[in-house]
């Protein structure tokens, strides 16, 4: 009985949905719904546009698109671009008399000396460039010699070819080792399993972390549309790995100390995060994020969280065995799943050279490439380039070996003395503040009644090259052995530098901080990012 009545108000249902609808052409009615579908998926694209870019830039994105389309718009903002990039370039190399082709008859040993021509005019780098050079003294002596000496030892050799290169895969295999045991691999804390491999440096790194990342959470929670979740001080390597390898970034403003803002981390993290990232210290400022409570919030939602120690991993654990009070960062914190290190920097290791580290073998096989179906054999590479430069890995082994444990942590003494003085030095000056509270060897300032890119213009004309920084506008630098006798100078430019534009404020001719002002405040991010890729177009 109570069957029939529901096939009753069934039939009378569809009785009535028959005559409302019987009042529309049928064409209509097919069309509704695939109106109604196209309206659903163009409000799903605005917004997750919303979402991804903020209402603002969207509105202000399609304004600028729409601009471009009134006639003499689209040249005239081309045009201005050109003048932009033509300043930008006004202190690049000029391109002028460059060789475009291979000479018809060869220079042989003769080449040397053009090599020496063209290395003399280069600019004058010793002591007065932030990070850059990591190695005290200058390239034909000490340090120098020694690493150079490796390098060309072994500069013909490959460690694609383990068979023929034996030694060469030795010397990475300890590198990759002695690296590991810096950052917590021998604590009872890191489980034992860490292991890794070298790379061409810190963005590389970086770039394998978060592949393998990606990988592993595909594996292990099957997801498909990944996203990570990085501070706005995190090192831009994490955008073109988001670039390269299609992952969706989710980026948090920094707290009121210019640290990753765990609380805003968490509020976005959603069923497609793969990965968190921390740094250990930040590039701009020297700070070191709160590794502990991002390892803990990683470890509650079963996600991966990278370390960022391309700066730190050789000065930080020294400086701890110093008494400095460096708050954990590796392999100790639960949680953390990689980290990346680069020994070229204060490992004072040849250029090219850093190392990615992983928690155990199960996330590391995911950073492997292999191929089983191709014409020339099988092939399995453990990171992004193929062949690699076996002399920077001799060298890398060198420079570890040459120091050993006590020279590193002489280092690390001198370089965390003359951070601290230089640091002491510019609070002292009336008009400059330091950005947040550095941890390490890295000094960010900047200033609230003076420009502070005119600033750096003004240090740029006496042979200081600085880091120029946004949000907030600022400074900074980046201390190695090379600051260790120049840290008196260096104060005294800066204090008369910043005296002289309070007293003369305006841009000086041909620096750039008209241009670093006026990025700072171009609403149109995408037209910045346009100026830069103009910029690198027609500079390589």
């Amino acid at each position: 009985m109570a069957q029939t009545d529901l096939m009753d108000q069934f039939l009378d249902l569809r009785s009535k949905a028959n005559d409302i609808l019987s009042q529309y052409e049928p064409l209509a009615l097919v069309l509704a719904p695939l109106f109604a579908l196209f309206c659903a998926r163009l409000l799903h694209s605005v917004l997750s546009a919303i979402n991804e870019r903020g209402l603002k830039n969207l509105i202000i994105g399609f304004v600028m698109a729409s601009a471009k389309l009134v006639p003499g718009v689209k040249s005239y903002i081309e045009n201005e671009k050109k003048k932009v990039v033509d300043q930008m370039q006004s202190g690049a190399s000029k391109r002028e008399g460059w060789r475009t082709e291979v000479p018809n008859l060869g220079l042989n040993e003769g080449v040397l000396q053009e090599l020496e021509e063209a290395k003399a005019k280069d600019v004058t780098w010793q002591g007065k460039c932030s990070g850059t050079v990591y190695i005290a003294g200058n390239e034909s002596e000490g340090h120098f010699d020694l690493i150079n000496k490796a390098y060309s030892m072994f500069s013909h050799t490959n460690p694609l070819h383990q068979d023929v290169f034996k030694s060469v895969a030795k010397f990475e295999a300890e590198v990759v080792a002695m690296t590991a045991a810096l950052l917590g691999s021998k604590e009872k804390a890191s489980g034992g399993q860490v292991c890794g491999n070298m790379t061409s440096g810190g963005t590389e790194s970086i770039l394998l972390a978060v592949k393998s990342s990606r990988d592993y959470m595909r594996v292990k929670k099957g997801i498909t549309k990944p996203e990570m979740i990085i501070a706005e001080s995190a090192h831009s390597a994490y955008d073109k790995a988001a670039q390269y390898f299609n992952i969706k970034v989710r980026r948090v403003p920094v707290n009121k100390d210019f640290l990753a803002d765990v609380k805003g981390i968490k509020r976005c993290i959603n069923r497609n995060t793969i990965m968190i990232v921390g740094s250990a210290p930040g590039f701009p400022h020297g700070l070191i994020d709160p590794i502990e409570e991002l390892g803990q919030l990683a470890g509650s939602y079963g996600i991966c969280l990278h370390v960022d120690l391309c700066l730190g991993g050789f000065v930080l654990p020294f400086a701890r065995k110093l008494g400095y009070p460096i708050p954990p960062f590796d392999f100790c914190v639960k949680g953390v799943t990689s980290i990346s290190t680069d020994v070229h920097k204060y490992g004072l290791a040849p250029k090219g050279t850093s190392v990615v580290l992983y928690r155990n073998h199960e996330i590391r096989k995911c950073q492997f490439v292999a191929v089983t179906e191709w014409s020339g054999g099988l092939y399995i590479s453990p990171t992004i380039a193929g062949s690699r430069a076996g002399g920077l890995i001799a060298g890398a082994w060198a420079a570890m070996m040459a120091l050993g444990l006590n020279g590193y942590m002489e280092n690390t003494r001198q370089i965390m003395e003359v951070s601290k003085k230089i640091q002491k030095g510019i609070e002292e000056i009336p008009d400059l503040f330091v950005v947040g509270k550095p941890d390490a060897m890295v000094i960010a300032f900047g200033s609230e009644s003076v420009d502070i890119f005119e600033v750096n213009d003004l240090m740029s004309s006496k042979g200081w090259h600085l880091n120029a920084l946004q949000r907030p506008n600022s400074l900074h630098i980046c201390v190695t052995l090379q600051h260790v006798n120049v840290c008196k100078n260096f104060l005294d430019d800066l204090r008369e530098s910043v005296n002289t534009v309070k007293e003369n404020p305006g841009p000086i001719s041909g620096g750039l901080a008209p241009i670093y002002g006026a990025a700072g405040k171009m609403p149109d991010r995408g037209m910045v990012g346009d100026l830069l890729i103009e910029f690198m177009d027609s500079s390589c």
